[in-house]
């Protein structure tokens, strides 16, 4: 046996099932399409959601009225459990810090909403914020104004890297 004497092993290739050659081949006559109808005819292929010849539901069904979908207001959710864990007292709670502390990400602006307790005394100057988490911002002593911003400033707050705190490392220019 030589090494370049190589073929495929047995029954991996097949004989190709020839239709049409008569009905003695027992794939004659109507080659396996079954009898008549359009699916038998050459090129007889029809598209998704083809009803035989009558009108598609897609094409029944109105398309009318309106739709508010395209002009709906995204809102990023901060809770106020989650503001009481990553901020301290009399801190500024925007757009900018929330995103320092990695609670949102840029792109929509910010609602805060009134889910878990707030005891620190901090001032939101936030898009929006449900009457329940105003009350428990007041109570614990802070205040709160609302701000409207835009999507551009929203990403470009969010889009600048922490810089260094420390005066001597821009100093030192090395």
């Amino acid at each position: 046996m030589h090494d370049f004497n190589l073929h495929a092993p047995e029954g991996a290739n097949k004989k190709r099932r020839i239709l049409g050659r008569g009905q003695s081949s027992g794939r004659g006559t109507t080659s396996g399409k079954g009898n008549k109808g359009q699916q038998a005819r050459s090129g007889g292929k029809t598209y998704v959601g083809f009803e035989g010849g009558q009108m598609p539901l897609y094409r029944r069904l109105a398309q009318r009225g309106f739709s508010n979908h395209p002009f709906k207001k995204v809102w990023q959710i901060v809770n106020l459990g989650d503001i009481e864990k990553k901020f301290e007292v009399s801190q500024t709670v925007n757009f900018s810090s929330l995103c320092e502390k990695g609670l949102i990400k840029k792109g929509y602006p910010v609602k805060v909403l009134g889910v878990g307790e707030l005891t620190k005394k901090l001032s939101f100057k936030v898009a929006a914020v449900s009457a329940s988490a105003k009350q428990k911002i007041e109570n614990a002593g802070g205040d709160v104004t609302i701000e409207p911003s835009s999507k551009t400033s929203a990403k470009k707050a969010c889009s600048k890297k922490a810089q260094p705190q420390n005066s001597e490392a821009k100093a030192d220019g090395n």
